[in-house]
């Protein structure tokens, strides 16, 4: 399969002119802010904001053939608990497989004999760098969580089918979730 940034009607004949530098506004922990100076259809410019940050990691951890562990987790910007696939940010050096296989352990406490990366989107490229890489997890082994102290999560085990019936009925909400566990189950399929 071909994806869709290589097809030959992605391919423009003129080179494009390189984009204006971004000029960073606000830098935090997780994000920073910056301003990008865009060229407009009619060859003016404007200033657009971008929220930089380094990527994540959705994880799928099977623990047995029909059985996935999920995490409840606290989110504040939200002000909701969500039922979610573990996750987690990449740290500044890390690659996205060493991101994957610290996140298990820290908030599930499994270690997986086998981590595979499945797929990587862009989460919001409207106004984000940030791209979230999916792996699925097998041959678990579990052991103890490690936490962040900001962190509020609760792991529970649940049958992959009540996994998938959650998301079409609602009861998990978070995008990334969604795609994952739906991803998965086309996968499972034998659909992709």
């Amino acid at each position: 399969m071909i994806h869709p940034s290589e097809s030959p009607e992605r391919v423009h004949s003129a080179v494009p002119e390189p984009e204006p530098p971004r000029r960073v506004v606000y830098r935090g922990l997780k994000i920073d802010l910056a301003l990008q100076s865009i060229r407009l259809a009619d060859g003016s410019f404007a200033e657009r904001e971008v929220v930089l940050h380094r990527g994540a990691v959705a994880l799928v951890p099977m623990v047995d053939d029909d059985h996935v562990c999920l995490v409840y987790n606290d989110r504040y910007a939200v002000g909701e608990t969500l039922l979610e696939v573990p996750a987690g940010t990449i740290d500044e050096g890390e690659s996205p497989n060493q991101t994957a296989a610290r996140e298990l352990a820290e908030e599930t406490g499994h270690r997986a004999g086998k981590i595979t990366l499945l797929r990587w989107w862009h989460v919001s490229p409207g106004v984000m760098s940030e791209r979230t890489f999916l792996y699925l997890c097998e041959d678990l082994t579990p052991g103890p969580t490690n936490h962040q102290p900001d962190e509020r999560l609760e792991t529970t085990i649940v049958p992959w089918s009540e996994a998938v019936a959650m998301v079409h009925e609602g009861r998990i909400r978070d995008a990334k979730s969604m795609l994952a566990i739906l991803f998965c189950d086309q996968l499972r399929n034998g659909i992709m």
